[in-house]
């Protein structure tokens, strides 16, 4: 947990440390050296559907952040956006910051729902789940993101303006591991240099490995 000097707004994070939603809002914490608290709710055992934290939020996910005086704000790029502001995470330019936001909206629509869920059907599913015939299909939609964030690196270093911040984030949670859902980064040099860019960030934080039994699935499945 990062900490810095003198009274601030404490806020805490309910968050499932393999997640890459959940590492995004991590990761910008530690980049700002925000003081936190975490409080690890694992979803893949159903710690996000109990009564107590379905009232905080009932959509049933995480990452949540919940301030001092109670309020709740949800959805990892939201977040991002609610830290970042004021900071050069976040572009002041309204140009910029909508390309931004526009890389932040690609990386919910058109990436993590196929990235993501590969990497969760291969670690978090069992070996004779119906869900890996989705697979094939997830993996072909997975490279065509890809393809599209490597035609932008190709000419640009960052994907939040000129300088590293949010959208980076929120690309690179899931973008890093895609390997872990049988998407291997081998083709897009532009991509990996971007996640050593990334990883070189002062206050770079990894994200935590999956338990074994995940890990297990992922290298029997990739």
């Amino acid at each position: 947990m990062a900490r810095t000097p003198g009274r601030r707004r404490m806020i805490t994070v309910h968050g499932f440390s393999p997640s890459g939603n959940c590492h995004k809002v991590r990761l910008l914490l530690e980049h700002l050296g925000r003081e936190y608290r975490w409080v690890e709710t694992d979803s893949s055992r159903g710690e996000t559907r109990t009564p107590a934290f379905l009232a905080k939020n009932p959509n049933g996910k995480v990452p949540m952040v919940e301030l001092e005086d109670g309020r709740v704000l949800v959805e990892s790029n939201a977040i991002l956006c609610w830290l970042a502001d004021s900071t050069p995470f976040l572009p002041v330019d309204a140009w910029q910051r909508a390309q931004a936001l526009s890389w932040m909206f690609f990386e919910q629509y058109s990436h993590e729902p196929y990235v993501a869920v590969a990497r969760f059907i291969c670690g978090w599913t069992p070996h004779d789940s119906p869900r890996r015939t989705e697979l094939p299909r997830l993996r072909e939609r997975a490279h065509e993101a890809l393809a599209v964030m490597e035609r932008h690196l190709s000419s640009h270093a960052w994907f939040t303006g000129e300088h590293y911040g949010v959208a980076d984030i929120a690309l690179f949670a899931y973008t890093h591991v895609a390997g872990h859902g049988g998407i291997p980064l081998d083709g897009y040099p532009a991509i990996r240099d971007w996640v050593t860019r990334v990883q070189s960030a002062p206050g770079f934080v990894a994200m935590p490995a999956p338990d074994p039994v995940a890990r297990a699935r992922i290298d029997a499945s990739v």
